[in-house]
């Protein structure tokens, strides 16, 4: 199985989340899955769950309503966004065993780090202590998953005061630059991707192609 690695480098927000839905509408049962690498300009963004009374003071940072699952998060540079473009019915499983597998791979990988991180039963996302380190949200459309997971590495943290992260008041959030982690999103994609892959895929064997650009005619615009 291939599974194409593209590594987008800064991208707005809403461009990387059309290019992820046009990609899950024209894509076939028989298509490879897809990883999207990314960073993300200052933004908060609501998910379908989102309540207006989480976000306190956004101020100049964008707020967008986004069709992921959740409630409101901050993504900004530092922070490394890896979208899950997969075909969640050729693997055998559900959205739950999806989200424990992506949770999975982010204890796993900061266990690698020596950082003891946990998940929390009704909160998805992973935790180190009190504080969120990482947070995730999905979309499942016709057996096809987008969105992901989003890890705090090296980023301003302050936006996180102007909500409440994931819809919990007060809650704490660090990032891996905090907890004697790499600072270098470039280092965590590599160390962290073949991970996730394994997690996602088991013992089956996985070819990762390498791609940099949004060039596939799955992720362009649609016309009519």
């Amino acid at each position: 199985m291939n599974v194409v690695l593209r590594g987008l480098g800064s991208i707005d927000y809403e461009q990387a989340w059309h290019a992820m839905q046009n990609f899950t509408r024209s894509r076939s049962s028989s298509s490879d899955d897809e990883l999207w690498a990314v960073e993300h300009p200052a933004i908060f963004t609501q998910g379908r769950a989102g309540k207006s009374e989480h976000l306190l003071a956004p101020g100049e940072i964008p707020v967008v309503s986004s069709d992921r699952g959740g409630q409101v998060t901050y993504h900004g540079p530092g922070q490394l966004v890896l979208y899950v473009l997969l075909n969640v019915k050729r693997l055998g499983i559900g959205p739950r065993e999806l989200v424990r597998r992506l949770e999975q791979s982010l204890i796993d990988y900061l266990d690698v780090l020596g950082i003891v991180a946990e998940r929390r039963a009704g909160a998805p996302g992973v935790y180190v202590g009190a504080a969120k380190v990482a947070s995730l949200g999905l979309r499942i459309r016709n057996g096809f998953s987008y969105h992901g997971v989003a890890l705090n590495i090296a980023m301003d943290l302050e936006p996180f005061s102007r909500i409440n992260p994931c819809g919990y008041a007060g809650l704490a959030v660090t990032q891996l630059s905090d907890l004697d982690g790499p600072a270098d999103v470039s280092s965590v994609i590599r160390e962290f991707v073949p991970i996730v892959t394994r997690n996602l895929y088991g013992d089956l064997p996985i070819v990762l192609e390498y791609a940099s650009d949004l060039t596939c005619m799955a992720c362009l615009p649609q016309t009519a």
